[in-house]
């Protein structure tokens, strides 16, 4: 979809979430498509939060933790980074998927 400044990669996620529909999604990767950051929106305001990268690990956060929550992953998982991939996801599924690395 599209790469985004770190700067600015909270705002335009959380924007990104309002406008989706359960089980869509977001994710989040480096530039070099090793490490990412999934969310899923829920039924009932909650989301899937799926880390894959330094660590693997999945978690339930439900709507006033969620920014709290991505930014300090998004500090953890991209530390260095300056551009970060933003793509939309349609379901579970997709989070799946093995992205090419660069």
């Amino acid at each position: 979809m599209a790469l985004v400044n770190s700067d600015s990669i909270l705002r335009t996620l959380m924007q990104r979430l309002a406008k989706l529909q359960p089980p869509q999604g977001v994710e989040l990767l480096s530039y070099k498509r090793n490490r990412a950051i999934g969310v899923l929106l829920q039924e009932g305001g909650r989301f899937l939060v799926r880390e894959r990268g330094y660590r693997e690990e999945a978690r339930i956060v439900n709507g006033e933790e969620l920014q709290k929550h991505l930014k300090a992953l998004i500090k953890y998982e991209f530390p260095r980074s300056r551009k970060i991939r933003m793509y939309q996801v349609e379901g579970p599924a997709e989070l799946e998927k093995e992205w090419k690395k660069l």
